[in-house]
């Protein structure tokens, strides 16, 4: 019975190969970015709540570039399982164009706006009208140096999407650890002041991510031009922009339901997290700790997602439908048990975490119950994600949007709202229902995959 979802040697060869690289690499970014957290949580609790209010408002945007690049990378994987360079290139032109239309938006709304969303996150009834102004002056700060970091974060993207379509996943693990370990060293002189440097605190830690983004896309280029007779889909994107009207019609078709999609579950996210922090700045602070350490674990479900996008994409775009069905159940299947394992260990570890951190008791405790929540749910997750990252691959971005945006801002987002409003629940009963939400999530998404809505080329030389 078990038999069909496990696969031979060769499959767990191939889809290691693809994802472990994806997976290391962003173990080593989200590592990096709890030694982040931790050191600016030593200068104090109010600092840390005011750079994760800040992250939380540019994760939307940071997702708004992935969704971005993701719809012309629905159709650059399935080129590559072609080997159409050309249709590779005008995809990657795409990309490029695309990610500086939207960090210019985004610059513009955050500069605009900016300061009535972090203000959004206070809440007077439970911190000091001094707390409040500190935090929020904070959180300015830090979001105002990050938007120099933005532009190159969204070409580094661009062009790691482009590189991994191939299933070459090594040059962008490099150039992200490049960047990791520019980050934390950054960090280390500029928030406490080694060196000789003075002491900037938070503002030291934007510097730092800043520096770090420019030096990621420095690798990522320097990498390209070394490897331009392995990466020949390259040569001459620069030398014009001008992409065919019938590609750009059919990646706005496909990947605006995908770009609204990534956009609204990060904007659900973040006032899910807004509705949290009704029970104060310990609660910011806790859910900052525990979603911060949980991002480690969760570089697996990316890894599994992006097997699933890559490899599953190129068997579609191939013609190979029945080997991408077969790959795809294997792939959820592993995906599953590597999360109930990790699952295990974060839940068995979730008291240690918090203790690394410069906080309060209660805030501490209030972490650990979270990152307990988190374990248990895990395994759920990880299917969720790789249901959604299989119906995406077979271009069925408006099926994703439905399940997945929607309903966080249909149904969990309203239901946080009244729980935190209208009940004198704790934070962590508030969280365990709101996650309970993804249960359904997974259910509706077992049932399109195995409905095979999703095997669709998107690719097809007519179509094209």
């Amino acid at each position: 019975m078990f038999r069909k979802y496990i696969g031979d040697r060769q499959f767990y060869k191939i889809v290691f190969t693809v994802a472990l690289p994806i997976i290391i690499q962003n173990v080593i970014t989200n590592f990096v970015s709890l030694l982040d957290n931790i050191m600016v949580g030593q200068v104090g609790t109010l600092q840390m709540s005011g750079v994760s209010v800040t992250n939380l408002l540019l994760n939307v945007y940071n997702l708004a570039i992935f969704g971005a690049v993701a719809s012309a990378s629905l159709f650059g994987a399935q080129y590559a399982g072609r080997h159409d360079h050309d249709g590779m290139r005008n995809c990657l032109r795409f990309k490029l164009i695309i990610a500086l239309v939207v960090t210019a938006a985004a610059v513009l709304i955050f500069t605009l706006f900016g300061q009535s969303m972090i203000q959004s996150y206070m809440n007077g009834n439970v911190n000091t009208a001094a707390e409040i102004a500190e935090t929020s002056g904070y959180a300015l700060q830090y979001m105002q140096i990050m938007f120099i970091g933005l532009a190159p974060f969204a070409l580094s993207q661009a062009l790691s999407a482009t590189i991994r379509e191939t299933g070459e996943t090594t040059l962008p693990m490099f150039s992200s650890v490049i960047a990791v370990i520019v980050n934390f060293c950054f960090n280390l002189v500029l928030i406490f002041g080694l060196l000789g440097f003075p002491a900037l605190g938070i503002a030291g830690a934007a510097i730092a991510t800043v520096i770090s983004r420019f030096a990621e896309l420095f690798v990522l280029l320097i990498g390209i031009y070394r490897s331009r007779d392995t990466f020949t889909f390259f040569q001459g994107v620069f030398t014009h922009f001008s992409i065919p009207a019938h590609l750009v019609k059919e990646i706005i078709i496909r990947g605006t339901p995908l770009v609204m999609n990534e956009v609204l579950w990060s904007i659900g996210i973040a006032a899910i997290a807004q509705c949290y922090s009704t029970r104060g700045l310990d609660g910011v602070a806790a859910y900052n700790i525990a979603n911060t350490v949980q991002n480690i674990f969760f570089t697996i479900c990316i890894g599994m997602g992006n097997a699933i996008s890559i490899l599953i994409g190129q068997k579609l775009g191939a013609g190979e439908n029945e080997k991408a069905v077969e790959m795809d159940r294997q792939i959820i299947f592993l995906a599953f048990v590597l999360c109930v394992i990790f699952g295990a260990i974060m839940f068995v570890c979730s008291p240690l975490f918090p203790m690394l951190y410069n906080t309060s008791t209660t805030v501490r405790d209030l972490a650990a119950e979270l990152l307990k929540i988190e374990a248990v749910f895990f395994p759920i997750v990880a299917v969720y994600n790789c249901t959604y990252f299989t119906l995406r691959c077979g271009g069925k971005t408006v099926i994703t949007f439905l399940f997945d945006s929607v309903s966080t801002c249909v149904v969990s987002l309203p239901l946080a709202y009244v729980l935190s409003r209208y009940t004198a629940l704790d934070l962590p009963m508030i969280y365990i229902l709101v996650q309970c939400v993804d249960i359904l999530k997974v259910m509706v998404g077992l049932y399109l995959i195995k409905k095979r809505v999703w095997v669709h080329n998107l690719v097809v030389p007519e179509a094209v």
